[in-house]
């Protein structure tokens, strides 16, 4: 048997690793520079940067030089990236229903 053709497994492919979804978040809040979007997060160093160039490859968000000397890069969400905002809205509604310190007893 095989499995079910998903839209919803296909975008997790693309934007379900740890920190994806988070990194858009910070970009929606307009933190667009990478110690920014760390300090927020939370995440490993190696591990932003990794998933900023697959956010990037898959088109959700765009890299883009603010300082040549040093060389520096801002992260600024696509519009393909803001189709995930109402995505972020009822997850954040979810996780304040149903998870963390704010669920019900």
């Amino acid at each position: 048997m095989t499995p079910r053709d998903c839209p919803i497994a296909d975008a997790l492919e693309v934007v379900g690793k740890r920190w994806s979804l988070l990194v858009v978040r910070e970009l929606a809040f307009g933190v667009h520079r990478f110690k920014d979007i760390q300090a927020n997060t939370g995440a490993p160093r190696e591990t932003l940067a990794l998933r900023l160039r697959e956010l990037e490859e898959a088109g959700i968000i765009e890299r883009r030089q603010y300082s040549d000397r040093p060389p520096r890069d801002e992260y600024l969400v696509t519009d393909t990236g803001r189709d995930l905002f109402p995505v972020l809205t009822e997850l954040r509604v979810w996780g304040e229903r149903h998870a963390g310190s704010g669920r019900d007893s």
